[in-house]
């Protein structure tokens, strides 16, 4: 094993729940004392969004398809890791939703909190051909069965998209239950609600652009 696995291992190691004596700080969804996982961060935006309001992203592992060095395609993810890697996050990088749960760094954690937002399988057709809509189904389907394999007992996995046509077709619901797991809520998203995040399209042209949101939600999912 490679010196950066075993620092990371280490590291992973660290992540607990904080010291119950510290206030507990809370932003809609996300508590400071929750151990959280996020899957398919773009520049890491929200993840640092999180940790900013926690002052603290010490229970926080954040993780992103792309390699560190693919993240020049973005403005400012290196501003965002710094401040995640300054408050004490994990950050992991080349981690596909698929095998998640078999990642060195990951393979014998839980997490009281897993969240995606707004999984995307990359521009291939139109967004409404059945095509695409399947290689969307995909990628959520082995997000949630990586995911049922990493929650604790009372945990949740979120996941936030747009729920008009044609993302209404995925069936996220149905998705959910044949991976074990059963809708707990559901709430609007806003972006007001997450100073700094900003939601990039991360794939296709203009990469660094972000994309309409319009009606949009968070589900929130626990095992059946």
């Amino acid at each position: 094993m490679d010196g950066e696995i075993r620092a990371l291992l280490e590291k992973v190691k660290e992540v607990s729940v904080e010291d119950t004596k510290q206030e507990i700080k809370r932003i809609k969804h996300y508590t400071s004392s929750q151990k959280t996982l996020l899957v398919g961060e773009g520049d890491f935006s929200f993840s640092a969004c999180l940790a900013k309001t926690f002052a603290s992203a010490a229970n926080m592992v954040a993780t992103s398809l792309d390699s560190k060095s693919s993240l020049k395609k973005y403005i400012c993810p290196m501003r965002n890791l710094k401040q995640l890697k300054d408050l004490g996050c994990v950050i992991l990088h080349n981690v596909d939703v698929h095998t998640m749960s078999q990642h060195p760094a990951l393979i014998d954690k839980r997490f009281d909190r897993i969240v995606f937002n707004f999984p995307h399988a990359g521009f291939v057709d139109s967004e409404d051909s059945r095509y695409q809509i399947k290689l969307h189904q995909k990628l959520v389907m082995g997000f949630f069965r990586s995911a049922h394999k990493m929650m604790v007992n009372r945990g949740e996995v979120h996941v936030t998209l747009k729920t008009t046509y044609p993302y209404s077709e995925w069936k996220i619901v149905e998705l959910a239950r044949q991976a074990g797991l059963y809708l707990v809520g559901e709430e609007s998203f806003s972006l007001l609600d997450y100073p700094g995040y900003v939601n990039k399209r991360g794939s296709g042209v203009d990469i660094e652009r972000s994309f309409h949101l319009g009606s949009c939600s968070t589900f929130m999912f626990a095992r059946s």
